[in-house]
């Protein structure tokens, strides 16, 4: 009977370990696989369709704005926008200008081949809660989740 006790433990110590070994291998794809159907992206071909088709659009983007490309995070507020503007100038209701305490990275957890990297670099101000760039009439933008949360309980507080 000790024989037989310590060769079920032994096995379930072996499919123990087996399991650990797999969790380390696939925990990293599993991440990958977890990050990426906890996003959702989209392509328009104007800011009017952009904003038809999604609520969390931000409302500044030009109905006129063309080559719309829109990936969000849906485990919060992280986004990255691009589009092509009628004119090299930004939005109306934007705001020029270094965005001081405002100014955000491009959020870690969003990756998207039409976003490039660096671009925080080229910040020339605000849309709303997004930080902007603009090269020619190529907008690139960017909303940092935690930074929107942080500035909704300011303002909170600030109405109370």
């Amino acid at each position: 009977m000790k024989g037989i006790v310590s060769k079920v433990a032994l096995g379930v110590a072996g499919t123990g370990m087996a399991v650990a070994v797999a969790a380390v291998a696939i925990g990293p794809r599993v991440s990958d696989w977890y990050d990426e159907h906890h996003q959702q992206q989209g392509s328009y071909e104007t800011g009017t369709q952009a904003k038809a088709d999604r609520r969390s659009m931000p409302t500044w983007l030009p109905d006129n704005a063309s080559g719309v490309k829109y990936l969000m995070s849906t485990r919060g507020d992280d986004r990255l926008l691009r589009a092509t503007l009628p004119e090299e100038r930004l939005p109306v209701g934007c705001t020029a200008g270094q965005p001081g305490k405002s100014a955000h990275p491009v959020p870690e957890s969003l990756k998207a081949g039409w976003f490039p990297e660096g671009v925080a670099t080229k910040v020339i101000g605000t849309c709303g809660y997004y930080n902007v760039a603009l090269t020619g009439n190529q907008l690139y933008a960017w909303q940092d989740g935690a930074a929107v949360q942080a500035a909704l309980r300011a303002e909170h507080v600030a109405k109370r």
